[in-house]
């Protein structure tokens, strides 16, 4: 399998051959704001630096941390500086796992079934580093014939990794991994329990004794992005999970907070590429 350079290019290509994709980052591209893939993505870290921001968990990033993350998982990059980042990104078709699972062995665990203290970010061992990046070598490296025989069987042994990773793996304490202040926690908290209902800033700054213009601030400082982007995202997010579910297009609308069906439609289509309905019927079939 040929290593990639771009995220885009790797997203294309895995949901092209509906099967996973590997890129091998060196330099920044384009800082893009909280989004969500139609993939599975596994990030690995090889320099560290920055910070994580998935749905409404913020995590720090340092050399040979690992984060799993769903396709219904808005997230971002923040901290964004010049610095070179080097990085890993796998990226996944959902079923694709699925397909590679056997009956005692859930390769899709990590990603479809989590406990509650499951957290997004795995810090590997230095052994564990060296097993990672053998698989990622053996799967690039393979060619000739075989070469897809070699390819699953490397992937299928790192998705066991992982798996097996992520069920000892426990969210990290706040005190620990949360490096932003606990104002931004509370708020983004409280975002996400009221996720479903209208949510204003005016509201927000009430809600916390606040002004409008310092939750503002402190929110962009701590996450990168805006609450109104976040918002969005995050509702987004939601409705892409409520539509595989198999709830109709107004359900999703009105479950994951939505106050107006245009703009639903509209920040939908441009974050997902596809529209409401057909990413329903894709889902569906």
């Amino acid at each position: 399998m040929n290593e990639l350079y771009s995220c885009q290019q790797s997203i294309e290509q895995c949901i092209a051959t509906r099967t996973f994709s590997i890129a091998h980052l060196y330099k920044e591209e384009k800082t893009m704001d909280m989004h969500i893939h139609n993939c599975y993505e596994i990030y690995y870290s090889i320099s560290g630096g920055k910070q994580f921001l998935i749905d409404n968990k913020l995590y720090t990033i340092e050399p040979g941390d690992l984060f799993i993350i769903n396709q219904y998982e808005s997230h971002k990059i923040t901290q964004a500086d010049k610095t070179t980042h080097e990085r890993i990104v796998i990226s996944i078709h959902p079923e694709y796992p699925q397909q590679l699972s056997l009956k005692e062995t859930n390769l899709d665990a990590c990603f479809s079934h989590r406990p509650d203290y499951f957290s997004h970010k795995i810090s590997l061992a230095k052994e564990q580093q060296r097993r990672f990046l053998y698989y990622i070598s053996k799967i690039t490296g393979a060619n000739g014939y075989g070469h897809d025989i070699y390819e699953q069987t490397a992937f299928m042994e790192l998705l066991a990794l992982l798996n097996g990773l992520a069920k000892t793996s426990h969210l990290p304490k706040l005190s620990e991994d949360c490096v932003y202040n606990h104002q931004v926690d509370d708020i983004l908290s409280y975002i996400n329990q009221n996720i479903s209902f209208p949510i204003t800033l005016a509201q927000l700054a009430g809600e916390f004794y606040l002004s409008e213009s310092y939750i503002c601030r402190i929110f962009k400082a701590a996450t990168g992005t805006t609450i109104n982007k976040y918002i969005t995202a995050r509702r987004i997010s939601i409705a892409k999970s409520l539509l595989s579910e198999g709830f109709s297009v107004m359900d999703a609308y009105e479950k994951s907070g939505f106050t107006d069906y245009s703009n639903f439609f509209k920040s939908f289509t441009k974050a997902v590429g596809i529209s409401p309905k057909k990413y329903a019927k894709c889902s569906i079939s």
